[in-house]
């Protein structure tokens, strides 16, 4: 992680959500909530379970399963996801162009945190994979906060890890439950389609630009939302 003792202060803060965003790994939890639920006896589709991932489990399971649902099953299917999940976790791959999107952005002066939906441990293991612990400040997790996304809460911590109001950050991310929980904190939000969510969604969700990748967004860096923070 970054040692900021002796850095000067940096106005703004670039903010990213990790899983689709930064990280390959959206259709990897698809496949491990399809065999969690199918273990529990409910037969949902993958193009739907794929338009859910992004959100937090509990959201997710009140997506698929309704309100209505029994909820004292949603503990055992979340951590049958996890132990799913988990098989993958010396496989993951960041996108390319993420680690050097990550160092370019705090080498322009950004603050860099990730906003995951994920858990504290799922969270420690993309950052391994990441391997750019160098360029980020702070690193939030579902395990922080009360609700997930599409609440703001994680975006909220992500600002109060920063130390930077919401009109001083961007958010990047590659779901419309990322831009709705920007939204709703008040912060700009750039989209990447690398979780497979289309440009016309990401859009029309608020995003004010849209890039197919951490790559392309890096290759654009100078003409996008990130080419240098705002003024103090």
């Amino acid at each position: 992680m970054t040692d900021t003792s002796d850095a000067p202060e940096q106005p703004a803060a670039v903010l990213f959500d990790v899983d689709g965003t930064l990280m390959d790994t959206v259709y990897l939890h698809t496949v491990a909530w399809w065999e969690a639920l199918r273990q529990a006896g409910h037969r949902i589709g993958m193009t739907r379970i794929h338009r859910c991932i992004g959100m937090g489990s509990d959201h997710l399971l009140e997506t698929l399963l309704g309100k209505d649902r029994d909820p004292t099953g949603d503990d055992r299917m979340s951590a049958s996801h996890d132990a799913l999940y988990g098989q993958y976790w010396s496989r993951l791959t960041p996108l390319e162009g993420a680690a050097d999107l990550l160092r370019a952005c705090a080498e322009r002066g950004w603050r860099v945190v990730l906003a995951s939906s994920a858990s504290d441990t799922e969270a420690e293991v993309m950052l391994e994979a990441l391997d750019a612990g160098d360029a980020i400040l702070a690193v939030t997790s579902s395990d922080d906060v009360d609700a997930s996304k599409p609440a703001p809460d994680l975006v909220h911590q992500a600002l109060e890890r920063a130390g930077v109001p919401a009109e001083h950050a961007v958010f990047i991310g590659d779901a419309v439950w990322d831009a709705q929980a920007a939204h709703k904190a008040g912060v700009p939000f750039v989209g990447l389609l690398s979780g497979g969510f289309s440009r016309e969604e990401l859009e029309d969700a608020g995003a004010r630009r849209v890039y197919t990748s951490p790559a392309e967004l890096l290759d654009r860096l100078d003409d996008s939302p990130l080419a240098s923070p705002p003024p103090a």
